[in-house]
Formats: structure tokens, C-alpha cells, sequence
């Protein structure tokens, strides 16, 4: 990962963004922009699932409503994330906080599509029975958990040593 690293960071869009001071700064503010909006739009599905919100609404409509915001999110943040790594991948690609990171986030993918697929398939799939119910709320809790550990271990990567792994 080290050769990795140092072949990106010579590469000219890399020197691009290192040489440049105000890229970084900005790419961050839409890095963090875009965590707020998928944060609160999880938080906002997540809450309707354990019947804390929206209880007049159906969950699939909270969720067609909020949905959209993570996945078109998720893609600012990709682009804005790889900017990031390829300004300084020196810092993160090795970086054991970047790493949990990327783990908990691609988990976490995989339990916000098993959740919009039993929607998809059915708007009422999570609440026919107690054990859909019960599933339904393990995912929220389990997706708030994963968010939120994303968050801190995004925040973590400045300040965890990459050559610590």
C-alpha cells in the first residue's frame, strides 16, 4: 500500500490538490456538507423505524422521502472522499481508522440495501409481523451505530499514525 501511496501522491492531479490551498479546505466543507445530509437522513429513517417520528406516515413513504438524499449523497461523498485520499494518500490509504471506515461503510451499505429491498419488494414488508418489526429496528440500530462509528473514524484518520497498522 506504501508504493501505492507514493505513486498517487506524485501523480499530477495529486500534486494538483496539494499545491493548490484552497482545495482542500474546500473539498473537506462538501466532505463534511454531505455527512450532515446523509447523517440526518438516516437518523430521520431510522427514528420513523422505531416509531419515534412520522407515526402518521407510512415508513416507506419516510423512507422513498429520505432514501434518495443517502444514495445521491453518497455519491458526493465519494467523489469528494477519493479527492481527499488522492491529495494526501499518505494519510489514509494505510491508516487504521480509514480502514475500520471503509469497513463499517461498506456494512453498512449492504444493511441499507437489504432494508430498501424488502420495501421495494413490498411497502409493507417490515411491518407484516413482530419479527420483520424486530428486524427492521436491529438494522436502524445497528445502521445508527455504524454511522455514527463512520463519523468518528473518518475523524479519527488525522490523527491515528498510518504506519501504526
Amino acid at each position: 500500500m506504501q508504493t501505492f501511496s507514493e505513486w498517487l501522491a506524485a501523480t499530477p492531479l495529486s500534486t494538483l490538490i496539494q499545491n493548490v490551498p484552497w482545495i482542500i479546505p474546500t473539498v473537506q466543507t462538501i466532505h463534511i456538507l454531505s455527512i450532515a445530509i446523509v447523517m440526518s437522513s438516516v437518523f430521520m429513517v431510522d427514528l420513523r423505524i422505531f416509531g419515534v417520528i412520522s407515526r402518521t406516515e407510512t415508513l416507506a413513504a419516510v423512507a422513498q422521502r429520505f432514501m434518495p438524499w443517502i444514495w445521491w449523497t453518497l455519491i458526493v461523498l465519494l467523489l469528494s472522499g477519493s479527492a481527499l485520499i488522492i491529495g494526501e494518500p499518505e494519510r489514509s490509504l494505510g491508516n487504521p481508522a480509514f480502514i475500520l471506515k471503509m469497513s463499517m461503510l461498506c456494512t453498512v451499505l449492504i444493511l441499507t440495501l437489504t432494508f430498501q429491498r424488502g420495501l421495494r419488494r413490498d411497502v409493507q414488508f417490515w411491518g407484516k409481523s413482530a419479527g420483520r418489526r424486530i428486524g427492521a429496528r436491529l438494522i436502524a440500530a445497528v445502521s445508527l451505530c455504524l454511522w455514527v462509528g463512520i463519523v468518528f473514524a473518518g475523524r479519527w484518520i488525522a490523527y491515528v499514525d498510518a504506519g501504526s497498522a
